[in-house]
C-alpha cells in the first residue's frame, strides 16, 4: 500500500512539474510546429585565482612579503606544500600592514640618525693626518678609507664602516673632502687636513 501512494505522489508530482512549464497535456498539441528561436546566455568561465601572500622569494612571482595573484592549482598543488605562500585573510592583511608601518618607522629612525651623525661630522671641522713627507708637498703613501676610519674612532668615537667612506686620491699635502655614504639618501662631508711631519 505504501508503494503504490508514493507512486501516485511521484506521478502526481512528475505530472505537475511537467505542467508548470507547458500547461495541460492537451495543450501540448495545439502548439505550432514552427521553430522557435531560443536565446542561450553563456557565462563566461570563472577565474579560478587565490589571492596569496609570499612566505619566501619565488623565481618569476615575486618577493617575500608581496601580495599576488595566482592561480588556485599553482597555489594548491606547488605553493601550499613548499610553504612558500599563505592565502590572504583580513587578520594577516592586518599583520602586514602593522608590520610595514613598524619597517617605515624603523627606517625613518636610521634615517634621522644618519642625519644627526653627518651633522656632527660636519660641525666637527677638518680631521688631521700626518704623513711621512718627502719634496714639494708629496708624501709617501697614500691616505685610505681605512686611516680616515680609524681617526675618526680616535677623534669622536664613532664606528664607521671603510665601505661607505669615498676619498679622493690623496698623495700631497693638503685639504681634501671625503664623503661618507651614512644612508642612501644621506651623505656628510667630512674635511681632512693632510700635513708631512
Amino acid at each position: 500500500m505504501a508503494t503504490s501512494s508514493t507512486s501516485a505522489i511521484l506521478s502526481w508530482n512528475s505530472s505537475s512539474w511537467l505542467h508548470s512549464f507547458v500547461g495541460p497535456t492537451n495543450e501540448i498539441s495545439k502548439l505550432p510546429n514552427k521553430r522557435m528561436p531560443m536565446l542561450v546566455l553563456a557565462q563566461k568561465k570563472a577565474k579560478k585565482t587565490r589571492k596569496i601572500i609570499l612566505k619566501q622569494d619565488v623565481t618569476d612571482l615575486g618577493k617575500k612579503g608581496q601580495l599576488v595573484d595566482v592561480k588556485a592549482g599553482y597555489y594548491r598543488n606547488f605553493l601550499l606544500p613548499s610553504g612558500r605562500a599563505q592565502i590572504v585573510t583580513p587578520d594577516l592583511l592586518k599583520e602586514m600592514r602593522i608590520e610595514e608601518e613598524r619597517i617605515e618607522a624603523e627606517k625613518k629612525h636610521v634615517k634621522e640618525e644618519a642625519q644627526q651623525l653627518a651633522l656632527i661630522f660636519e660641525t666637527v671641522g677638518a680631521f688631521k693626518v700626518k704623513r711621512k713627507g718627502g719634496k714639494g708637498g708629496q708624501i709617501f703613501g697614500t691616505v685610505t678609507a681605512q686611516d680616515l676610519v680609524d681617526i675618526i674612532k680616535a677623534q669622536i668615537q664613532r664606528d664607521v664602516d671603510k665601505r661607505i667612506v669615498s676619498l679622493p686620491e690623496i698623495r700631497e699635502t693638503g685639504e681634501y673632502i671625503a664623503e661618507l655614504k651614512l644612508h642612501p639618501e644621506v651623505t656628510a662631508q667630512v674635511r681632512l687636513n693632510v700635513y708631512a711631519n
